[in-house]
């Protein structure tokens, strides 16, 4: 589902995986992370999705870098990594990156005039 992001600039946590086999508490721990996540300052939004196959992209929009970098160490997150390292993923890579510019094409959408 897309998300509204503020105008730009603004950070994106790129976050994709492969996932192993299995739940092994893995939805659980998702829905608090989503609970969790929608508590932090400066949290935007996120998007997600994953393929049959495991592999998945996770997109967070952060106000501030600094917001994310507060995610990042927040306790239960912590405690999800460590869980995500050793049990659910067999791979991932975190990118960090500052939003300067945003387009986007949606034909049924109305806009207000500004003329």
């Amino acid at each position: 589902m897309f998300i509204d992001t503020p105008e730009p600039p603004y950070y994106a946590i790129i976050f994709s995986s492969l996932r192993t086999p299995g739940d092994h508490g893995y939805q659980a721990m998702a829905e608090r992370m989503m609970q969790l996540v929608q508590q932090q300052s400066g949290f935007l939004g996120v998007e997600s999705v994953r393929k049959r196959d495991g592999f998945g992209i996770t997109v967070s929009y952060w106000q501030q870098e600094t917001d994310a970098l507060a995610w990042k160490q927040q306790s239960e997150h912590l405690l999800a990594q460590e869980l995500g390292r050793n049990q659910w993923y067999t791979r991932y890579s975190v990118r960090v990156a500052r939003v300067e510019r945003e387009y986007a094409f949606c034909p049924n959408a109305t806009f207000p005039d500004v003329s």
